[in-house]
């Protein structure tokens, strides 16, 4: 037989969170019971409606005790603080204060007995009304679990208290850090930012949703009891953290596609972090064939970015200030971060010459090609630091202006390489030789004011030993 006996549990309630909706309280009892199968690892949580129209919020752990409405720290969930989404016992009071003002009735049944809840004088104090849990003998012993029956709710105020649960959001895991999950967000819904899989903010402008599971300091001091207003300022710098640490693709490509948009003023928030858009760059340069481009280089290297999509490389168009801080960084692969520079690099090591031997040129070119040392001789002789002159077939473009070169000095090699068409006559030999000599002594490229100063002086010396 059931004990029948009956005793009251004062909650030392009067008015508290006017705020909240029915919902709110339904989202405390549902937060219990997740806690509590997170907890004791028993089966999923049962939230259904039987024939009478009550509603039945069900777990299958422990067995709630009256002892639980104590407001004291919970041990046992400040002990897993990433796994529970409650710490306090607060919760749940403030849960059955609200379904008591909001005309809910309200069954609580476990091994341990029965509770519902009643408007009763204060023991001593006649005057002064608050909310007492009455608790009874359990109506089923044998019953696993808790379950809180809910009499007076609608499917509404249900649908909205699951709505404030990561479990039940359907939302895809992109990736798991240490600090929380980055999260899929449906295309046109608001991103949702959940504490320990509980929502707390929604954003109207990031590509992600997140689940925070590593709390700062501020982050616990912020999240009131009523768990929502939450400022951005207070999750923003775990959302930073888990992006910089994620490794996941679909991040990285989203992140990228949206550094694409910043030009049109349509990107969302999370690229404005110069180191998220810089890691997401990285991540894409490990696992794709990209090459990171300015809108600028669009227009002004479209010979090298023609190339580069010829040869299979996906273009991704970054800001100024991002494209800056890609250069000399590696990728997770410990490979250069690739922007048109180090295409050009990987290029130019890639390229194959067609070398000919000097005895297989033609008797005119054996003639031309011997007259080098005389002519490196003007302007005082080949420099120690070239070991070859070589003629080729083929010249190795320069991508980045389309331009293809009649000769280069190759300091890999320590080789001036020189196409063999220039071989028709003295004059062209002799003007390319002697360019790549000047490009040779002084380590200085094409097109700038050092160069030409040096080539100038070379044909002031050229100049110098005809006349003499």
């Amino acid at each position: 037989m059931p004990d029948s006996s009956e005793r009251r549990f004062d909650l030392n309630i009067e008015k508290i969170l006017e705020d909240w909706e029915t919902c709110h309280a339904v989202r405390e009892a549902i937060a219990n019971a997740l806690d509590e199968q997170v907890l004791t690892g028993t089966r999923d949580v049962d939230i259904s409606k039987d024939g009478k129209g009550v509603w039945h919020i069900r777990d299958f752990g422990r067995g709630l005790k009256y002892e639980h409405f104590t407001q004291n720290e919970n041990q046992e969930k400040l002990k897993n603080p990433t796994k529970v989404i409650g710490k306090f016992g607060v919760g749940l009071k403030d849960a059955l204060a609200t379904l008591s003002r909001r005309k809910v009735d309200v069954l609580i049944r476990s091994k341990y007995g029965d509770i519902s809840l009643e408007q009763t004088p204060k023991h001593g104090f006649p005057d002064v009304v608050t909310l007492h849990a009455v608790v009874k003998g359990a109506s089923d012993p044998g019953l696993v679990g808790t379950d809180v029956g809910l009499s007076g709710v609608s499917d509404a105020d249900i649908s909205a208290a699951k709505n404030f649960f990561l479990k039940f959001s359907n939302q895809a895991v992109l990736d798991e850090t240490n600090y929380g999950q980055i999260l899929g967000t449906s295309k046109g819904c608001k991103s949702r930012i959940y504490v320990t899989r509980m929502l707390v903010a929604e954003e109207e402008n990031f590509t992600f949703s997140y689940n925070i599971t590593s709390l700062t300091a501020t982050m616990r001091k912020a999240l009131n009891r009523e768990r929502t207003h939450v400022r951005r300022t207070t999750y923003s710098d775990r959302m930073n953290q888990m992006l910089l640490v994620s490794k996941a693709e679909p991040v990285a490509e989203a992140l990228a596609e949206d550094l694409q948009r910043i030009e049109k003023g349509t990107n969302r928030d999370e690229v404005k972090w110069t180191d998220v858009a810089v890691h997401a760059c990285q991540i894409l340069n490990a696992s794709k064939r990209v090459v990171f481009v300015t809108a600028s280089d669009l227009t002004m290297f479209r010979d090298a970015i023609d190339h580069a999509e010829n040869d299979g490389f996906k273009i991704v168009t970054v800001p100024e200030n991002i494209r800056n801080s890609l250069r000399g960084i590696t990728d997770l692969n410990g490979n250069p971060v690739r922007d048109l520079g180090v295409f050009q690099s990987e290029y130019a090591q890639s390229f194959e010459f067609k070398f000919v031997r000097p005895e297989k040129l033609s008797k005119p070119e054996q003639k031309v090609f011997a007259l080098r040392e005389k002519i490196a001789s003007l302007p005082g002789g080949i420099p120690k630091k070239v070991k070859q002159i070589k003629i080729s077939e083929t010249m190795r473009p320069d991508i980045m202006s389309g331009y293809t070169p009649q000769g280069l000095w190759d300091e890999a090699t320590n080789s001036i390489i020189i196409l063999r068409k220039q071989l028709a006559s003295v004059e062209e030999f002799a003007g390319t030789l002697l360019h790549e000599i000047a490009h040779a002594k002084t380590g200085y490229a094409d097109v700038s004011r050092d160069f030409e100063n040096a080539l100038t002086e070379m044909l002031g010396r050229v100049a110098a030993s005809q006349l003499s």
